[in-house]
């Protein structure tokens, strides 16, 4: 049961990976950029959940709700003042203004909340499941995170494929032109793809502090990376492969974790990474784009 054990706790923490995952790749599709403060905003959403429960005694589910509706505010925020005057600018201006948004969301919070380490409480208890005659125990969180994830990932997907925003989203991933001359808000457009990734991002947050206990203000910086990985993985611009992309770079790291070294589990998953995308550059399901020059 042990190797089940690995696989269960691989696909919980991918889960969390595929959530965040899903923001970086819908922000990229659309807006043909990397959000390198999506990271930051699970931090950002993950305190204010904590405080909500911790300080004013609120159910932990409505603590998830007030920090998917803080943290879309700040997405709506951060792309309204640091990427859209940046819009016509080019992709190297726009990646070193995320790297400096994402140490300003850090350096903000350690001035909030200081740098102390806070036991963040579970959003749904330290319980756990028992199975195969108590051989195999599966937590409450897990269940939880997997289901969370499959069910974002439906309704992310008929969202896109069958609301009129998501068509337009689709639109302006296509031809951000030819959407404006059809009638289509670009800008808005942006946003509201900044407003999604941002609300999915409180939800991860909450997830990853319940199954990983400890917030800090760096706590979203490695898990954002390692999720833009998984995108890249499983195919930047691809919800489905966002989705898949997040589950495996979870079981690779776990079970890297297990039976090679806990020290040497993350260069285990860039080598994967690596190996992949010298196969497959577009990632698993991603698709190769011929450019005119």
């Amino acid at each position: 049961m042990t190797f089940l054990n690995f696989f269960i706790s691989g696909i919980s923490l991918g889960s969390i990976y595929a959530i965040i995952a899903l923001g970086y790749t819908m922000v990229y599709g659309i807006a043909k950029m990397l959000n390198f403060a999506h990271g930051d905003v699970i931090m950002v959403g993950a305190y204010v959940c904590f405080y909500a429960v911790s300080r004013y005694n609120l159910n932990p589910f409505l603590g998830v709700i007030i920090a998917m509706f803080l943290c879309t505010v700040l997405g709506i925020l951060v792309e309204r003042f640091a990427y859209k005057p940046l819009r016509q600018a080019p992709s190297l201006a726009v990646l070193i203004t995320a790297i400096g948004m994402s140490y300003f969301l850090q350096n903000t919070a350690l001035l909030l909340w200081s740098s102390n380490p806070k036991v963040f409480p579970s959003i749904i208890g330290r319980g756990s499941f028992k199975l195969f005659d108590g051989n195999l125990s599966v937590s409450h969180i897990t269940v939880l995170t997997i289901s969370v994830c499959i069910v974002i990932m439906i309704v992310l997907s008929l969202f896109i494929g069958k609301t009129k925003l998501g068509k337009a989203m689709r639109a302006c991933s296509e031809d951000k032109g030819a959407a404006q001359l059809m009638g289509i808000n670009v800008n808005a457009t942006i946003s509201m793809t900044f407003a999604i990734g941002s609300g999915l991002a409180a939800i991860a947050g909450a997830l990853l502090c319940s199954a990983y206990p400890t917030l800090m203000p760096t706590t979203g910086a490695l898990p954002g990376i390692k999720a833009f990985t998984a995108a890249v993985f499983g195919g930047i611009g691809s919800i489905p492969g966002a989705f898949l992309g997040g589950l495996m770079l979870g079981v690779i790291e776990i079970f890297a974790k297990a039976y090679i070294s806990s020290q040497l589990s993350d260069a285990v998953v860039f080598a994967v990474l690596i190996i992949v995308l010298l196969v497959k550059p577009a990632g698993l399901l991603g698709k190769s784009i011929q450019e005119k020059v």
